[in-house]
């Protein structure tokens, strides 16, 4: 078995369709090669960092993280997104997401990278908890409502904030353009940019709100829809939610846990520490 640093030649795009293919026939986007393409290439901060596993020259697992730019402490700070994790059938239970990910990390810490953060599961928690050093920050807020998110004062936000997206224009123009699921903006007020994005269900609107850039791109507009549903985080103290409340827990998902390692020293974010959306992940 070798592990390679991930290309993204056309060929190997269309390889790692296939294997996700292979492992996951229900997740439509990620067999769709712009999406890849989109994902692993054009974002403005750089290619996608990540390796695979070869055996006999066939492609046995993958592992990919995004770039990402955090602004952490107070300062803005190049990062990686933990993302798209595919094993084989035939190759499973051999460890190689762990080797692939450690090297994964690896690789991102000598290119200066400073964090990884990622949101998983209830059941892919604890393995990057014991194996792969991540702390669990806290578990996504999920609230659904109608009207503005609350009321929320976004430079005392982003005071209190520890960990937050830095979105420049040009990150903001490239999130949105996600083909397998763009995004819209909704209204751009004094302090915040609200953006949503469609669920699958027609009266349904995944719904962020962020601190407004001191320069605002040209983003899409689009009208939203009645009711919306946000999965998320905001500092402690820094607001109340409006007309958006619990979503009762018979209706949740599978938990959704922010998670976090330091790849340059010991730092440790906690919980009510956060910014965080739809936008920062891969939910929608």
């Amino acid at each position: 078995m070798e592990l390679e640093r991930c290309r993204f030649e056309p060929a190997d795009l269309e390889a790692y369709a296939a294997l996700f293919s292979a492992c996951f026939p229900g997740a439509a986007k990620l067999r769709d090669l712009a999406y890849l393409r989109w994902l692993y290439l054009e974002n403005p901060l750089g290619p996608a960092v990540g390796f695979n596993a070869i055996a006999d020259g066939r492609l046995a697992a993958h592992y990919v993280c995004t770039r990402a730019r955090i602004r952490f402490d107070g300062r803005p700070v190049p990062a990686l997104l933990s993302l798209n994790t595919a094993t084989h059938p035939d190759f499973q239970g051999k460890g190689l997401f762990t080797r692939l990910a450690e090297r994964t990390y690896a690789a991102g810490a000598e290119e200066g990278m400073a964090l990884v953060y990622g949101v998983a599961n209830a059941n892919s928690t604890p393995g990057f908890l014991r194996k792969l050093g991540f702390s669990l920050v806290e578990p996504l807020e999920s609230r659904v409502g109608i009207g503005p998110l609350g009321r929320f004062d976004w430079a005392d936000a982003g005071g209190r904030a520890r960990f937050a997206q830095d979105w420049t224009p040009e990150l903001l123009r490239w999130r949105t353009a996600n083909p397998a699921n763009p995004v819209a903006l909704h209204h751009a007020g004094d302090g915040a940019l609200a953006l949503h994005a469609f669920t699958g269900r027609p009266l349904l609107r995944a719904w962020a709100e962020i601190p407004r850039p001191a320069v605002l791109p040209d983003l899409p507009v689009r009208g939203g829809a009645p009711l919306r549903v946000w999965l998320g985080l905001m500092p402690r103290g820094s607001g109340r939610f409006g007309l958006h409340a619990q979503l009762p827990e018979r209706l949740r998902p599978s938990p959704l846990n922010l998670i976090f390692r330091d790849l340059q020293g010991g730092s440790v974010l906690e919980a009510g520490q956060s910014v965080f959306s739809f936008l920062d992940f891969d939910a929608f």
